[in-house]
C-alpha cells in the first residue's frame, strides 16, 4: 500500500509540473520532431533511393528511442540537482520510505508520461513520412518495459554522482550524444554493443516493428540476453547509487549546492 500511495503521489507530481510548463513541455516534443525531419530530409536528398522505405522506418524508431532512453536516463540525475538547488534534498533523506524508492517511483511516473508523448511523436513521424509501422503492442509494450529497467539502473547510477558533485548538467549534454551513438548503431554492425545498457532491446523492438513480428517469432536467447542485461544495470546502479549516498553523507554534502 505504500509503494502504491509513493507511485500515485509522484506520478501526480510529475503531471502537474508537466502541465504547469505546458510551453516546455510542447517544445521539447517540437524539438525532437525537427531532429526526426532533419534525418528524414537527410534521407530523402542524400539517401539511397532503393533503400528508402528502410532507412527513414529505422531513423522513426531511433529518433523516438533516443528520445525516450535520454529522457529517461537522465531524469533521476536532474532530479537530485533540482532538488539540491530548492534546498528540498535533505528534507527527501527525512522520508521513511527511503530517496531510492521515491526516485524510483518517480522515474516509473516518468517514463509513463513521456511514453505518451513519445506516442504523438511516433504518430507524427509515420504521418509527415508516410511510412507507417507495425506497432504490435503485445509484443513491444513487454520489450520496453523490460528495457526501462536498464535505463533505471543508469539513471541511478548519474543520480549518485549528482549527489556527489551536483552541477553534471555538461556530462548530461555530452552524454545525450552517446545515446544517440548506442541507439542509432546496430547491432549486427557493432556486436558489443549487446553489454551496453538498453541496446539490446532497442534492437529487438526495432525489428518487431520494421519485419511485424510476434514474441514467439523472436529467439528465445534474446529475451535471456535482455532480462539479464537489465537486472545487470539495475543492481549496479542501486550499489552505485547507495555508495555515492554514502560518500555524500560522510562528507556532509547534501545540504551543500
Amino acid at each position: 500500500m505504500q509503494w502504491l500511495n509513493l507511485l500515485t503521489s509522484n506520478f501526480r507530481k510529475e503531471y502537474i509540473e508537466m502541465k504547469r510548463y505546458l510551453p516546455n513541455t510542447l517544445a521539447l516534443l517540437l524539438t525532437f520532431y525537427i531532429i526526426f525531419l532533419g534525418a528524414f530530409f537527410g534521407i530523402v536528398f542524400i539517401g539511397d533511393p532503393s533503400s528508402f522505405e528502410a532507412n527513414v522506418q529505422y531513423s522513426i524508431i531511433s529518433v523516438v528511442f533516443w528520445s525516450l532512453t535520454m529522457m529517461t536516463m537522465n531524469f533521476i540525475g536532474f532530479s537530485v540537482i533540482t532538488e539540491a538547488m530548492r534546498g528540498t534534498l535533505e528534507q527527501l533523506y527525512m522520508s521513511p520510505m527511503g530517496v531510492w524508492k521515491i526516485m524510483l517511483t518517480r522515474i516509473v511516473g516518468q517514463f509513463a508520461l513521456q511514453s505518451v508523448l513519445m506516442v504523438i511523436l511516433l504518430f507524427a513521424a509515420m504521418l509527415t513520412s508516410g511510412q507507417w509501422l507495425s506497432l504490435n503492442p503485445v509484443t513491444t509494450i513487454p520489450i520496453i518495459l523490460v528495457t526501462m529497467v536498464s535505463m533505471v539502473g543508469v539513471s541511478f547510477m548519474i543520480a549518485g554522482l549528482a549527489i556527489i558533485v551536483k552541477q553534471i548538467q555538461a556530462f548530461l549534454q555530452i552524454f545525450q550524444f552517446v545515446l544517440m551513438g548506442l541507439v542509432f548503431v546496430p547491432l549486427s554492425i557493432a556486436p558489443f554493443l549487446v553489454f551496453a545498457p538498453f541496446v539490446k532491446g532497442v534492437n529487438m523492438v526495432r525489428t518487431v516493428m520494421m519485419e511485424n513480428l510476434t514474441l514467439t517469432q523472436l529467439p528465445w536467447t534474446d529475451y535471456g540476453i535482455l532480462a539479464a542485461n537489465s537486472a545487470i544495470y539495475l543492481v549496479l546502479g542501486l550499489i552505485v547509487f547507495h555508495r555515492c549516498e554514502k560518500i555524500a553523507m560522510q562528507k556532509g554534502l547534501l545540504g551543500q549546492y
